[in-house]
């Protein structure tokens, strides 16, 4: 199973590198609104498609309804990415990052804590509704700050039992059971000379025939 993964690593990496680097560019070049487009997105993808939910988020973008959209007028348009509670994560973050004269800040409050990825995880749970380890993480990375952090949805952690990283799927998620299973899966990430963030586009490839987001 590892020659198939390593055969597929040397294929597609440099899809994968390209991706990364675009990542990294939203980081330091993107405006405020790219940034929270991107929170946006890893808000939505909990127990949805990732392609679904980055359509839904550029018709909210082009619509003017991610930054003005109240969560009433937004619930209609998030059918394909389920859960009406989402409406009201988006709303809260961009209050959460919007300064007094109306424009939002997400780089200026972002700014203290990227230093410290995994600090900047646990500042982002804390303070965002709708937001756990996997979402942090999927935002930090997507933004060229989060490399060393696992995204720990349930493709991942399928292949992490496929490749006898971990025993069997985990019932539930606790910030200190996540952060053992990412430690795992970084040895693994060592053990086959993948990097951890390669290692994840990888898993996502194998399983949807894509390196997206």
């Amino acid at each position: 199973m590892q020659q198939i993964l390593w055969e597929t690593y040397r294929r597609i990496r440099p899809q994968i590198e390209a991706r990364l680097a675009e990542f990294r560019a939203v980081g330091q070049k993107g405006s405020d609104p790219d940034l929270f487009a991107e929170l946006a997105y890893c808000l939505l993808t909990p127990q949805a498609r990732g392609r679904y939910a980055l359509e839904t988020v550029e018709y909210l973008r082009t619509t003017g309804l991610l930054w003005h959209g109240t969560a009433e007028e937004i619930v209609p348009h998030l059918r394909r990415v389920r859960f009406r509670r989402k409406a009201e994560y988006l709303v809260r973050a961009r209050e959460f990052f919007r300064a007094p004269d109306g424009t939002l800040r997400v780089r200026e409050k972002l700014a203290p804590w990227l230093r410290d990825p995994p600090a900047a995880r646990r500042w982002l749970v804390q303070h965002l509704l709708g937001m756990g380890y996997k979402e942090a993480s999927h935002f930090l990375r997507n933004i060229g700050y989060g490399e060393d952090l696992a995204i720990l949805d349930r493709h991942i952690l399928r292949r992490l039992v496929a490749h006898g990283v971990i025993q069997a799927m985990p019932r539930t998620l606790t910030p200190r059971r996540y952060e053992a299973l990412e430690q795992e899966m970084r040895a693994f990430a060592r053990r086959v000379g993948i990097p951890l963030a390669h290692l994840d586009l990888l898993f996502w490839y194998l399983g949807t025939g894509e390196v997206l987001k």
